[in-house]
């Protein structure tokens, strides 16, 4: 199985723009580093393909093997994907939340969806229910793998490689970073970069409101993506410089300012990073270079942040009338 061919070579250099007509009223430059340009949609294809290439060096994938893996979608996609192509076997467990759009994508790379339906009954999370399945999958199925995005190490060394010195060779040291949390792979990658360079760059973590990873208090999330019901093993307590909870009405209003000034089209997750900046704007000093990293494409989200309907029947439970008019 060779991972250093064909399609692997399209990973990573995505490009870093500047959103100058979002933020033309600002006295700071914000650049969107535009994950959704990987092959398989979106920074997760980074993640999966490390993790998979750390396991065949390591002697622990195979010709035969299983891969095995807990998705909400994106990581999903870039695992059926990178094991299309080496004709590996692979089994996503998804939850409702996942959308159609992302499981319909890991069907036609020849994924296997397992759904899980029922919540875990402790914790009242998904999560822990996707990951008990997999485990119940590893028991039964002989020669299956589990990637672990949420605690693999090989997991967040793919933006400490990658991700970060290609924002450093752009820019050189920024002022701010911002960058959306769910199983804190990027962001710890990240901050690895930062720290172990001894860079001055401030990491903000752009969480949602309803997730507990930085001890907010948990409640519903309509987004799979950004936030979580259950601390992940990648976290630490010094993962950020700063953290900023964004709603659900705040993730959509980032999508549609992204489309109607820059003509990007992204997922749930950048509209939250794209909010916490606007959140955060007063407080930016004169003259600050910022990165937001835009995770996904939008079109996986066309039935729900960017459908009409869904946003005034599933929103509007929370009294979230304004948003309708702007789509």
């Amino acid at each position: 199985m060779n991972i250093d061919e064909g399609i692997f070579h399209t990973i990573g250099s995505t490009p870093l723009i500047p959103l100058r007509r979002l933020f033309e009223q600002e006295s700071f430059d914000v650049f969107g580093k535009l994950e959704m340009m990987n092959l398989g949609g979106s920074s997760k294809d980074r993640s999966a393909l490390n993790m998979i290439r750390e396991a065949i060096k390591r002697g622990e994938l195979h010709d035969n093997s299983v891969v095995i893996e807990s998705s909400s979608g994106n990581l999903g996609i870039s695992l059926a994907h990178v094991c299309r192509y080496l004709g590996l076997r692979f089994i996503c467990v998804v939850d409702p939340r996942t959308t159609e759009q992302h499981k319909a994508i890991i069907r036609s790379f020849g994924g296997e969806i397992d759904l899980v339906t029922h919540k875990d009954v402790e914790t009242a999370e998904f999560l822990p229910a996707r990951i008990r399945r997999v485990n119940e999958l590893l028991r039964d199925i002989p020669h299956s793998y589990w990637t672990n995005q949420y605690g693999n190490p090989d997991n967040y060394r793919a933006h400490e490689l990658t991700t970060m010195p290609e924002i450093m060779n752009t820019l050189g040291n920024i002022d701010y970073l911002f960058c959306g949390v769910s199983t804190c792979g990027t962001i710890r990658g990240c901050v690895e970069y930062i720290r172990n360079n001894k860079l001055t760059t401030r990491i903000v973590a752009v969480d949602a409101e309803g997730s507990i990873i930085f001890g907010g208090e948990k409640g519903p999330r309509h987004f799979p993506g950004l936030g979580a019901g259950i601390v992940p093993a990648l976290y630490h307590p010094d993962i950020a410089d700063m953290v900023i909870h964004v709603s659900d009405k705040a993730c959509v209003n980032g999508c549609l300012d992204l489309v109607h000034y820059e003509s990007i089209m992204a997922g749930a997750s950048s509209g939250g990073v794209i909010a916490a900046i606007q959140q955060m704007a007063p407080s930016i000093p004169l003259g600050s270079t910022c990165v937001a990293i835009l995770p996904d494409r939008g079109e996986r989200y066309l039935n729900t942040v960017y459908s009409p309907a869904w946003v005034e029947h599933e929103l509007n439970k929370y009294h979230i009338d304004s948003l309708v008019d702007k789509i």
